[in-house]
């Protein structure tokens, strides 16, 4: 059994990258515009409190009338 499978993405992934090392820090300034932020737990609770229960069923709201 080989235990050493590698997909082909990953043989891809593998040679961009060797191929073109500075795309390996674009990709972290790109995730770190989108992705990595800091979560504010003053907005957060805010958010959480001030939203509306959702009724069940909502979808077949129109049965009931």
């Amino acid at each position: 059994m080989d235990y050493m499978y590698e997909s082909e993405h990953t043989k891809f992934m593998r040679e961009l990258f060797a191929k073109r090392p500075h795309l390996v820090e674009q990709q972290k300034e790109a995730r770190a515009i989108w992705w990595d932020k800091k979560v504010n737990q003053e907005e957060l609770k805010h958010f959480k409190e001030s939203k509306v229960p959702q009724k069940s069923y909502v979808y077949f709201d129109w049965l009931q009338k």
